[in-house]
């Protein structure tokens, strides 16, 4: 949901307010007029989330993105597809990731475990009296060794945890730190029956969707996508508030994905250098209302909706960071303080928002079935999590992994805030932890939404 510059009224001329879809730049009035208005299931509108993002959050996200603890990403590209034989991967030459030299990794990050957020330990022979603390490597020296031996069962309870998504093993051989500021998600070539499995998986098998209802522009529709996707939103509205938003939110996530690609394309290569820029006519085939039959505005809410509930998940997560015993480490002293500084500056504007998504009323009914439901909903996603690494280009696989690590953080926020409001102040709960590889997905996904392209400024 990034902004961008939004088209201007006749009064209006050069100042068009920073709008927070990057492509609003791109659309036509007659898009703009149907991206507008309240959004489904919840309260709030469209017109409040662009000016709150825009003059809230966008800039200070920015320069958290910039800041080491959250640029540096651990991530296996090499795991294998666990649902089909894959294609091989893109030998395009922008789909590579460069994994980032083991000397530029700052000494806080690659020294720690997965689950490292305080400060090293200055007594190092304390440590070593236990292999399992030792490999902590973020235990602060002033803690007592109760609270140290604490640490080490949340280590120990941290792999058994429930979550959303199919986490990477950071101490694989594989698993190499990406620096995404110099891997940027953009449009590498990547495109044809390998991509189009990919979405055609999540959404077939993972949407709660029987095979008797067809999505919109779905050419394996009998209709041969010619159906306008009524009989789809028919079915949709039918369904409970939770496989609706279960819809939306990857209806959202692919909207996103789409959205940066467009906004950043391979346009043109002279002399072995790529030109990188917005393609008018690829955003219009994938969101204009008249070439997707009313599919695009929809999508675009979607992303609206997905911001909100990422939003959300910020605002509930903050009591975890605020408390002393979390620093985002890696080193610097200065920058870890301000970088924690920084980012409680974040979490306090996403309290202030006053249009929040409402988490109860989901899950809400009777507690056996609400119980296997809200399981249901994990294992859906969680799946989704593993067809990432069935993507064949590996710059598009990182940021599909990401973002879907970060949503699936979101929601583990979401239905964990009892565990969250029991936190202790000074030693780690057994009831709710964050490794950092979920922190640094989670704030990377959310600035996927809201960050807006430089080249964005210059439309409209």
């Amino acid at each position: 949901m990034s902004p961008g510059v939004r088209r201007a009224g006749a009064g209006q001329g050069a100042a068009a307010a920073v709008q927070l879809l990057v492509t609003l730049s791109f659309l036509p009035s007659v898009v703009e007029a149907q991206v507008t208005g309240v959004l489904d299931d919840c309260l709030c509108d469209i017109d409040s989330i662009d000016n709150f993002n825009t003059f809230k959050i966008f800039p200070k996200i920015k320069k958290l993105q910039e800041r080491d603890y959250f640029r540096y990403y651990k991530v296996n590209l090499k795991r294998p597809c666990p649902f089909w034989a894959e294609d091989g991967h893109c030998s395009i030459k922008d789909c590579h990731v460069e994994p980032c030299p083991e000397s530029k990794i700052p000494v806080g990050i690659k020294a720690g475990n997965s689950n490292k957020y305080s400060k090293v330990a200055n007594n190092t022979k304390e440590l070593e009296d236990c292999e399992q603390a030792s490999k902590l490597g973020a235990i602060n020296s002033t803690l007592s060794n109760q609270s140290k031996e604490a640490f080490i069962d949340w280590a120990r309870y941290d792999d058994s945890q429930d979550h959303f998504c199919e986490l990477d093993d950071e101490r694989s051989p594989a698993a190499q730190y990406v620096d995404l500021l110099l891997n940027p998600e953009r449009y590498t070539g990547y495109k044809g029956s390998s991509a189009w499995r990919v979405w055609n998986s999540i959404y077939e098998e993972n949407c709660f969707k029987p095979r008797s209802v067809y999505r919109p522009l779905n050419p394996l529709a009998p209709s041969r996508g010619e159906d306008d996707g009524e009989s789809f939103y028919t079915w949709l509205e039918g369904l409970c508030l939770e496989k609706r938003v279960f819809y939306k939110l990857i209806s959202g996530l692919h909207a996103s994905i789409n959205l940066h690609l467009c906004a950043n394309y391979l346009l043109e290569e002279t002399w072995g250098k790529p030109s990188w820029g917005p393609n008018m006519k690829e955003f219009k085939r994938r969101f204009d209302p008249v070439e997707t039959k009313g599919e695009g505005p929809r999508r675009l809410k979607n992303l609206y909706f997905l911001y909100l509930i990422e939003l959300r998940a910020l605002s509930k997560v903050a009591p975890y960071f605020e408390r002393s015993i979390v620093d985002l480490y890696t080193g610097n002293v200065q920058e870890d303080a301000d970088t924690k500084t920084l980012l409680l500056n974040i979490f306090q504007d996403t309290k202030s928002f006053p249009m929040h998504f409402d988490e109860k009323s989901m899950f809400a009914g009777d507690k056996k079935g609400a119980k296997s439901l809200k399981e249901e909903f994990r294992l859906h996603f969680k799946n989704i999590s593993r067809i990432m690494d069935c993507v064949g280009c590996d710059k598009c696989r990182l940021w599909g992994k990401l973002q879907t690590q970060g949503l699936g953080t979101a929601l583990k926020i979401l239905f964990s805030e009892k565990e969250i409001q029991k936190l202790p102040e000074n030693s780690p709960s057994k009831g709710f932890q964050l490794t950092r590889q979920e922190i640094v997905a989670l704030l990377n996904a959310f600035g996927r939404f809201s960050v807006c392209r430089p080249e964005a400024q210059t439309l409209g």
